[in-house]
């Protein structure tokens, strides 16, 4: 594949601004922004790199023949069939790592929120009310220190979120599909396969793994069964890898304390979902990866990307095709 030495590229995302951030660093290739799908297909002929995540659609490679590289603007890639990728020969990497600090962050300020009571704290604001000390352990703030957290899915997203959680003097588990693979800073970590077993050993279980056919459904009823009472999930990865109505049932039970989730199996959640209302649910829209920082890094990602195809590498950086 003979790449263009001056690309035209095509932003396509609802609301992130790389453009802007493409133009404060000298835009050094011509490039266009489109902010729907609409605007994506008619425009897409015109573009030899398309940076997308949410706008993407299979179909769209047939809609261009110019297309070349696909660099997505997000760390999750269920989204792109591989198959289309190489039958128009079209490059693809995703952004694995742009948003590392952003998740790991935010899945310690969802711990936060749960130990330190901040969720509740905010919504007796609203109320006006002002409700002083707690005789009740149950109702009581707490502290994270000298807990046991389960992180499933030690990459750079699980690496960041380890070291935080130790700074915190948590016990950490790490759980990955290969623990040959190294530790990532966790003080013990095992396979996939032995999460079963773990979980009754966890305060939290703490999910920011990718969206596999071997992490789909992880989280289930046998594995919310497995959690002891006092335990909490925290799901930063995708909604599909808990199963969303045993969730419910068991937070509906009180058979696990509560659920922390930045990401749902419907996204926007839709009106009549329980989760709106449970007071043991704690719900942020999909915001975790996050940042006015994150155009900048996924553009980064995107120029070392570029300069690789110009000069005829072979390997991208986070290539998926």
């Amino acid at each position: 594949m003979t790449f263009p030495t001056n690309p035209t590229i095509c932003f396509a995302h609802v609301a992130y601004r790389c453009a802007e951030r493409f133009a404060e660093r000298g835009a050094p290739f011509p490039h266009f922004e489109v902010r729907s799908l609409a605007e994506l297909e008619a425009r897409i002929g015109e573009a030899d790199v398309l940076v997308v995540s949410g706008l993407w659609r299979n179909t769209l490679p047939a809609l261009s023949p110019r297309l070349k590289f696909v660099q997505s603007l997000s760390a999750g890639t269920d989204q792109y069939d591989r198959a289309v990728f190489a039958q128009h020969g079209i490059r693809l990497a995703s952004a694995a790592g742009a948003n590392a600090n952003a998740v790991s962050e935010h899945a310690v300020g969802l711990m936060l929120g749960i130990t330190r009571k901040l969720f509740v704290a905010r919504d007796d604001q609203h109320k006006k009310f002002f409700s002083g000390m707690k005789g009740d352990f149950a109702q009581r703030e707490d502290e994270l220190a000298g807990k046991t957290a389960i992180v499933v899915g030690t990459g750079r997203i699980g690496a960041r979120l380890i070291k935080l959680l130790k700074a915190f003097d948590m016990h950490v588990i790490g759980v990955r599909q290969n623990p040959a693979s190294g530790t990532a800073g966790a003080d013990e970590v095992h396979a996939t396969s032995a999460l079963p077993g773990l979980l009754p050993r966890a305060d939290f279980v703490v999910l920011v793994c990718p969206l596999t056919d071997a992490t789909r459904g992880l989280i289930g009823a046998e594995a919310l069964a497995a959690m002891k009472p006092g335990a909490y999930l925290v799901n930063c990865a995708r909604g599909a890898v808990v199963d969303e109505p045993a969730l419910i049932t068991a937070l509906q039970s009180n058979a696990i304390r509560g659920a922390a989730l930045d990401v749902m199996m419907a996204e926007p959640l839709p009106e009549e979902s329980p989760l709106w209302t449970l007071p043991n649910c704690y719900l942020t829209p999909h915001t975790g990866g996050e940042t006015c920082a994150y155009e900048i890094n996924v553009l980064d990602l995107m120029m070392e990307n570029i300069g690789r195809l110009q000069r005829g590498e072979a390997t991208l950086v986070n290539q998926l095709a």
